[in-house]
C-alpha cells in the first residue's frame, strides 16, 4: 500500500469516526446506532454517486430494472415516503404524496443529470435524519402498520435503515459492472 493510499484510508476512518461519534453524541440508544448507520450510507450513496460517470447514470443491468440514477432516486422518494408512515409528511415541493404510488414512481424515474440527482438524494437524508431525530424513545414501541404488516415506530426505522443498506449494495454492484471502484475502498 502506498503512503498516498495509507493517507487516504486514514483520513476516511478518521472522518467515518468522527461523524459517527458526532452521530452518537446526539442520540444514544438504538436510534444513535439507526441514525449512524443512515449518516454512513448517506455519504457512502453520495461519494459513490459522484464517482459514477454521468452517462452512466442511465445504465441498467438489464431491461425492467432500475437504472443506476433511478436507484438512487428510489433511496431519495423512499427517504420521503418511510417518515410518512410516523406522520412526518415530505415537502409538497417534492410532489410525493405517500398516499398515491404513483407519485413515488414518477419521483423516482424523474430525468435528472446527475447533479440535479445528488443534490435531490441529498435532500432526501436531511428530510430522513431530521425525522428520526425527531422520533421519541418513548415512541419507539407504539404500533405502525408498514407495507400492510403490523410492526413498531422502531420496527419501521429498522426495516428503513435496512432498506438503504439494501440499495447501497445494488448501486455497488452496478457500479463495480461498469469498472468504477467505489471511494471508499479505493
Amino acid at each position: 500500500m502506498t503512503a498516498t493510499h495509507r493517507l487516504r484510508l486514514a483520513a476516511v476512518a478518521a472522518l467515518m469516526l468522527v461523524s459517527t461519534r458526532a452521530g452518537a453524541q446526539q442520540r444514544s440508544g438504538v436510534m444513535g446506532v439507526l441514525l449512524s448507520h443512515v449518516n454512513d450510507v448517506h455519504a457512502k450513496l453520495v461519494g459513490l454517486a459522484r464517482a459514477i460517470p454521468a452517462d452512466q447514470y442511465s445504465w441498467r443491468p438489464m431491461e425492467g430494472v432500475r437504472s443506476s440514477g433511478e436507484v438512487l432516486l428510489h433511496v431519495a422518494v423512499d427517504n420521503y415516503f418511510m417518515p410518512s408512515m410516523v406522520g412526518v409528511q415530505p415537502d409538497t415541493s417534492t410532489h410525493v404524496d405517500p398516499k398515491n404510488f404513483a407519485t413515488l414512481s414518477a419521483f423516482e424515474k424523474q430525468q435528472l443529470d446527475r447533479d440535479a440527482t445528488i443534490a435531490t438524494l441529498d435532500r432526501s437524508f436531511e428530510h430522513l435524519v431530521k425525522a428520526m431525530e425527531a422520533t421519541p424513545d418513548s415512541s419507539l414501541s407504539h404500533p405502525v402498520t408498514m407495507f400492510g404488516q403490523k410492526t413498531t415506530v422502531e420496527g419501521m426505522w429498522v426495516g428503513t435503515t435496512t432498506h438503504l443498506h439494501e440499495h447501497l449494495g445494488q448501486l455497488i454492484a452496478y457500479a463495480r459492472m461498469n469498472h468504477v471502484v467505489p471511494p471508499w475502498s479505493k
